[in-house]
């Protein structure tokens, strides 16, 4: 849907795609963020193509240096399992992908050929719808992601997420540059702990923030931390294989955007792996040189 706001004169025009992007709060979002939009009238007109203030700079700056801390997993098996998800996406056939729904798929198709292909794998994972009711300031939403519960073997299990679009929870209204940077260093699809996850998010709403403070705009709240964690932190309900009943009167159309979405998903998944092959050399000659150090500090402190 093509959505165009024109403002009085016609000085500015806001032009968005809605159903373009695998996240299916988007047109929600939007339609909110116009309505806002509207209601402030030219607060922050003036800003609408800025560039970084010196201190907005300064902040993000100290936020997007946090990002690689929190991108690469430290246990094995974090770093196996994002092995293993990017391989199966990459894998996947978008003539392939079942109704899942009827009405729009919103990638749930990817997400149930995405579970069926790790429980094949030997991975206890799942679809996981979650819902949480509106509570103060924080809107109320639902949310849809996988998850893998790894069994240890002595009575404990750790319980991993899995999210296929990760990079769209975090877009903002007139981003400034350098929170577009740190927005696409992001990974594009989630693996790993949900204390992982949460140094994402505080990252992230503060880098938002401090975007759109020097827009004269104030944090949403559907971008705000409490938001952000009722996705993954609320009641859930784990499911392996569609409802069928769910799928009975399924429009083919509704479920034709799913092609689309799973090419630029995997697009954007392989470049990204790329990307990290190709600094990966370096990574290794500097951990290499780290090990070195400390095998000579060692041997000081013998001498």
């Amino acid at each position: 849907m093509d959505c165009r706001v024109c403002l009085a004169g016609g000085e500015l025009w806001l032009k968005g795609q809605i159903g373009g992007g695998l996240s299916h709060e988007s047109e929600h979002d939007l339609a909110i963020m116009v309505s806002d939009f509207l209601e402030n009238g030219s607060a922050g007109a003036e800003s609408w193509c800025s560039s970084d203030s010196d201190s907005g700079l300064s902040d993000l700056s100290h936020l997007a240096d946090k990002i690689p801390f929190c991108k690469h997993p430290v246990a094995q098996y974090e770093s196996d399992l994002k092995s293993v998800v990017h391989s199966l996406i990459l894998s996947i056939n978008d003539k392939e992908l079942d109704f899942v729904k009827s009405g729009p798929c919103n990638a749930s198709c990817i997400r149930f050929s995405l579970v069926k292909l790790l429980r094949l794998s030997g991975y206890d994972a799942a679809v996981c719808s979650s819902r949480w009711q509106a509570a103060g300031k924080v809107p109320g939403g639902d949310h849809e992601y996988i998850d893998v519960v790894n069994h240890n073997g002595s009575n404990s299990s750790e319980r991993l997420i899995i999210d296929i679009d990760f990079r769209s929870h975090f877009e903002i209204a007139r981003a400034v540059a350098s929170y577009d940077k740190i927005l696409n260093s992001l990974p594009v699809v989630y693996v790993g702990s949900s204390s992982r996850l949460e140094q994402f998010l505080q990252v992230m709403v503060e880098a938002a923030r401090s975007s759109l403070k020097q827009n004269s705009m104030p944090l949403p709240p559907w971008r705000s931390l409490a938001y952000l964690q009722a996705k993954w932190q609320s009641p859930y309900q784990r499911n392996f294989y569609p409802d069928e009943q769910n799928v009975i009167g399924a429009n083919p159309f509704d479920h034709n955007q799913c092609s689309g979405h799973l090419k630029r998903l995997q697009s954007l998944l392989q470049s990204e792996i790329e990307a990290e092959r190709f600094l990966k050399p370096i990574s290794n000659d500097s951990g290499w040189r780290l090990k070195n150090e400390r095998r000579r500090h060692s041997l000081f402190r013998t001498l």
